[in-house]
């Protein structure tokens, strides 16, 4: 059964949530959060394996060089 139910606006004509909604709105707002959160650290474990690729292509240059005798520097 459903009963009509009184809502409240404040002076600025912004309706005032209910307890639930506040609720509700909050959980959205943590989920979104998460999700970045996720994705900030996916990037930065793509980052990280891209600069370790980087760095196993600068040895196996190195060793391509050391090999025709010149020694690379630093």
């Amino acid at each position: 059964m459903e009963l009509p139910w009184l809502r409240w606006w404040d002076e600025r004509g912004n309706l005032l949530l209910t307890g639930w909604e506040t609720t509700e709105q909050e959980s959205q707002r943590a989920e979104r959060a998460e999700l970045q959160l996720q994705e900030e650290s996916q990037r930065a474990e793509r980052a990280e394996l891209q600069v370790e690729q980087e760095r196993q292509r600068a040895e196996r240059l190195a060793a391509q060089l050391r090999a025709m005798g010149i020694e690379p520097e630093g």
